[in-house]
C-alpha cells in the first residue's frame, strides 16, 4: 500500500507531539537554538559524509537504493532523502540536516539486519525526515559537541545540559513515532519485531522466539519495586532511544490498533488538512496517553510519573484555551461589550478586567 500526501501525525506518537510542544516553551530554548545554528555551518554535517562515506545510489549498494525509493513512494516524500553508508562497528542510523535532511546508517547495522529489517530501518528514518525531526536531532548532535568545549564554563554547561536532557526526552517518544513510520513502508509487524530482535543482540532472529523477547518488555514493566523503577529511570535518561524491549512492545500494540487498520484501509490524515496551529491538539492528545499509560502500567514510578505527565499536559491544553479562546459575540441589537449603550453618554473609565480583551497568543 501507498499512501499518497499522507500526514506525519497519521503515524505520530502523543507522546511524541506532546514532548515537542513542552520542548519549545523550555526557558531558553528558541535562543539557543538559534545561537547553535549561526554558530554552525547549514552544510557541514552534509559534506563531512561526501568526504568519509558512501553516498547510496545505482552504483553504491543499489539494493538499499530501491527501499531508499520505495519508502519514500510509500510515505509521498518526493525528493528521497539521500542516504550515506558510514564504516562504523556500532549498529546505528540517524537522519540529520536542516533544510535537506539525509539518513546515515552504518556499516554494522548493515551487517546485523537482512533485507526486509533493512527496510524497516529505512522507512523509520524517512519518517523521521516527514515528520520533521531532523532538525532537532541536528541540533542535539551540535549542542552534544558544544557540551564538551564548555564544561569549564559552568553557568553555561549546566545551562545546555537541561537543553539536552530536554531533547534526550523528546528524542525517545519521536524514536516510537519513526518505528510507526518503517512499519507503514514494511507492512508487516512480525518484520518491525524481527528489527527489535535482531537490534537487542540476536544474531540469527530465527533463533529467538519474538513472543518470548515480548514478554521480557512485560516483565521489565512488571518486576521489581521502587527502587528498581529509579534504576530503570536512570537508565533511560542516558540514552536517546528507548530499550529494545519496549520499543518492541509498543510498536506490536499500535500494529493491533484500529488506528493502524485504518490507514491500511485508506483513511489517514492528509497533509493538505494540518492545522497551522497544533499545540493544544498535541498536548490533549500526550494527556490521553499518559492517561493510557497510568492504567496498563504495573511500574510504582512510571504510574507515579505518568499521572504527574497527564496533569500537566491537560493543565498546558486548558490554558491554551483560555489564551486563544474567542470572545461571545453580542446579538445584533446590543452593542459590543466595550462600548456603552447608544442612550448612555461615552465614559472615560478605564474597562474591568473583565472586559479586557483576551490576547490571541500564549
Amino acid at each position: 500500500m501507498r499512501f499518497p500526501g499522507i500526514s506525519p501525525r497519521a503515524y505520530e506518537h502523543p507522546a511524541d507531539r506532546g514532548a515537542l510542544a513542552s520542548l519549545r516553551m523550555v526557558p531558553g530554548f528558541a535562543q539557543v537554538l538559534r545561537a547553535v545554528n549561526g554558530a554552525f555551518s547549514e552544510r557541514s554535517e552534509r559534506l563531512a559524509s561526501l568526504a568519509t562515506s558512501i553516498r547510496v545510489g545505482p552504483q553504491a549498494y543499489p539494493a538499499l537504493d530501491r527501499i531508499r525509493n520505495e519508502c519514500a513512494e510509500i510515505l509521498d516524500v518526493d525528493p528521497a532523502p539521500e542516504l550515506f553508508i558510514e564504516r562504523n562497528p556500532e549498529a546505528n542510523a540517524m537522519t540529520i540536516g536542516l533544510d535537506q535532511p539525509f539518513i546515515i546508517v552504518t556499516t554494522g547495522l548493515v551487517e546485523a539486519l537482512d533485507t526486509e529489517s533493512l527496510r524497516f530501518t529505512i522507512g523509520h528514518e524517512i519518517g523521521h525526515a516527514l515528520s520533521g525531526h531532523a532538525l532537532y536531532r541536528t541540533m542535539l548532535l551540535r549542542l552534544i559537541r558544544l557540551l564538551a568545549s564548555m564544561s569549564w564554563m559552568p553557568v553555561g554547561y549546566w545551562g545546555l545540559r537541561a537543553i539536552i536532557a530536554a531533547l534526550k526526552e523528546w528524542y525517545r517518544k519521536a524514536e516510537l513515532s519513526a518505528d510507526r513510520a518503517g512499519l507503514l513502508c514494511v507492512q508487516n509487524p512480525e518484520t518491525a519485531l524481527r528489527f527489535h530482535v535482531l537490534l537487542a543482540g540476536a544474531v540469527d532472529a530465527s533463533e529467538v522466539d519474538t513472543e518470548a523477547f515480548l514478554a521480557q518488555a512485560s516483565d521489565y514493566e512488571s518486576e521489581g519495586d521502587v527502587r528498581d523503577s529509579v534504576l530503570k529511570l536512570l537508565n533511560v535518561m542516558k540514552g536517546t532511544h528507548p530499550l529494545a524491549a519496549v520499543r518492541a512492545a509498543e510498536i506490536k500494540k499500535w500494529a493491533e490498533s484500529d488506528e493502524y487498520r485504518d490507514i491500511l484501509a485508506g483513511t489517514y490524515p492528509l497533509r493538505t488538512e494540518d492545522p497551522h496551529n497544533q499545540w493544544a491538539d498535541d498536548v490533549k492528545s500526550a494527556a490521553r496517553s499518559y492517561r493510557d499509560a497510568f492504567v496498563e502500567t504495573t511500574d510504582p514510578l512510571a504510574k507515579v510519573l505518568n499521572e504527574v505527565g497527564g496533569v500537566v499536559s491537560e493543565a498546558a491544553g486548558k490554558l491554551w484555551a483560555k489564551f486563544t479562546a474567542r470572545p461571545e459575540q453580542p446579538p445584533a441589537d446590543q452593542p459590543p461589550a466595550d462600548q456603552p449603550p447608544a442612550d448612555e453618554p461615552p465614559t472615560d473609565e478605564a474597562p474591568t478586567d473583565g472586559e479586557a480583551p483576551q490576547d490571541k497568543r500564549p
